[in-house]
């Protein structure tokens, strides 16, 4: 199995996107009532959230490879 980095901005979109699609799923079958402007904020929310996050990852990840190319360790590359 090829290795991947992880990327926390996907994993928090995909967390409120389920949210989102458990509040539909269950306002359409009837468990309960949710008003229609709940999901934009959540959607919408939920999004920005995990932009915020992917920046944050980004700018950790670049920072920590800087700091291991100072310290002289070579950092080897995934085949593309």
């Amino acid at each position: 199995m090829l290795r991947h980095e992880f990327q926390p901005g996907k994993l928090v979109a995909g967390v409120f996107l389920i949210v989102a699609g458990t509040v539909y799923a269950g306002d359409a079958g009837g468990l309960w009532d949710t008003p229609w402007f709940v999901m934009i904020p959540l959607v919408v929310g939920g999004l920005c959230l995990a932009g915020a996050v992917g920046v944050l990852a980004k700018g950790i990840r670049r920072r920590r490879g800087r700091d291991r190319s100072l310290s002289g360790e070579t950092q080897q590359e995934a085949p593309v």
